[in-house]
């Protein structure tokens, strides 16, 4: 058999393997040895094996992943994306759908602080869905900001998936956290702005509530000034080149640690569970990235990534057209797969492709994690839309689903801009 035809198999027994739940790394780890000991040999893929998990646990960069993970957990444990949610209330809560509004702006804020779309969306959830309860907020308008707006957790940096793409395609992960500030802020306005028309269209949904005095609003800094101050410091640091990802990881982590202690909200015992979530979602990740390496290889050896841009480039369809189906396959792989597995699944294959095509990589991995997140809230799967569910069991799932359509529709808008101005990605990443 041909090489190519070998990859497609093993593909297809990869899926295979996923479809009856067996551990993404570990189908990959398993998949790309058998191939690479059917194309190459034995020893190459025993070879493979003995230094692929060495490499990836010493990878200097890789640690940057860890650290930013200790991070988020930290102010998870502390309560601090909380004090987050309360400042946007205080500056948005008067205003007619102010409440969903202040929860876009919260996610985006612990967004900044945490880069996971999962804990976003659940700690948004927690905090916001009893208060726009309380003040009789339409369950679709309530539930859908809080899915919607915890995918953001995906873009603005610290971004887990930044870090995956970067170490995957060898990308600057400094740049990628540059690119996706942007962006990711764009993706916020666009909500906001989503909330306003449809409250301006049927006012009942989002209620006003009680003004709050200007000084009461700046007050509210007290609370929440350190935190985004440590998110403004690790990403201004990156900009001007004062530090790397991984030594801005390092300073987030203290940092965070420290306004915790300070705070009297972070004791040994919030410490550990914070280390031990942070080692447990480590070691996962790692063992996906291992998996990725070794499923990479193989990959290479089949030509599959090769043969594909080939076969596309001799399509008569413009670049600009391969990009839209591209991110139109991960809206239909988001229906199957989370965004993680989405990305190591398919990067690697892809990434060869959008080079060929001319694409710059910094602009490619922000579209594909833009295409992520919007899968994060599609139905049938929408992994936000399950974590809201879970913290907020009251709301049926078709309640949520439906909640979050107007949110995808500017979803539409936001890529359709970032596709034919490229600049808004691009921008920041030029002044490194």
């Amino acid at each position: 058999m041909s090489p190519v035809i070998v990859g497609i198999i093993g593909l297809a027994v990869l899926f295979t393997l996923l479809a009856f739940r067996l551990p993404i790394g570990v189908g990959m780890a398993l998949v790309g040895g058998a191939g690479l000991w059917y194309l190459v040999s034995g020893s190459a893929a025993m070879a493979k094996f003995a230094t692929v998990p060495f490499d990836t646990a010493a990878n200097y960069h890789l640690a940057v992943l860890p650290l930013f993970l200790l991070m988020s957990e930290v102010v998870f444990t502390t309560g601090m994306g909380s004090d987050l949610y309360t400042l946007a209330v205080k500056w948005l809560g008067g205003l007619r759908g102010g409440l969903a509004m202040a929860t876009i702006a919260g996610c985006a804020g612990f967004a900044a602080v945490s880069g996971s779309s999962i804990a976003t969306t659940a700690t948004m959830g927690m905090v916001s869905m009893p208060e726009m309860r309380k003040y009789d907020y339409s369950p679709l308008l309530s539930s859908g900001s809080v899915a919607a707006g915890g995918s953001i957790g995906s873009l603005i940096p610290p971004s887990g998936i930044l870090i995956i793409y970067g170490i995957l395609t060898e990308t600057s992960i400094g740049a990628l956290f540059l690119a996706g500030l942007v962006p990711g802020i764009l993706e916020a306005v666009f909500y906001i702005a989503t909330i306003y028309i449809i409250c301006r269209w049927k006012p009942s949904l989002g209620p006003r509530t009680a003004g709050v005095p200007l000084k009461e609003k700046i007050l509210a800094f007290r609370h929440s000034g350190e935190v985004l101050a440590l998110a403004a410091f690790v990403l201004g640091g990156l900009l001007i080149g004062w530090f790397t990802p991984t030594e801005a990881g390092a300073i987030g982590a203290a940092g965070a640690i420290l306004i915790g202690g300070a705070r009297r909200r972070l004791g040994w015992d919030q410490l550990k569970e914070a280390v031990v979530k942070t080692i447990k979602t480590t070691g996962m990740i790692y063992g996906i990235l291992i998996g990725a390496f070794i499923l990479n290889g193989f990959l290479t050896v089949s030509r599959i990534p090769n043969v594909l841009a080939e076969s596309i480039i001799a399509l008569p369809f413009s670049p600009l057209t391969v990009m839209v189906l591209i991110m139109l396959m991960y809206l239909l792989l988001g229906s199957v797969l989370d965004a993680s597995a989405m990305q190591v699944l398919t990067i690697p294959i892809l990434f060869p492709l959008a080079m060929e095509l001319g694409f710059h990589p910094v602009w490619f991995g922000i579209l594909t994690t833009r295409a992520m997140e919007i899968a994060m809230i599609t139905p049938p799967i929408g992994m936000n839309v399950y974590v809201l569910s879970g913290v907020a069991p009251e709301v049926p799932l078709p309640t949520i689903f439906k909640g979050i359509m107007p949110f995808l529709a500017a979803d539409i808008l936001n890529v359709i801009l970032l596709l034919f101005v490229p600049g808004i990605i691009l921008f920041l990443p030029s002044l490194m």
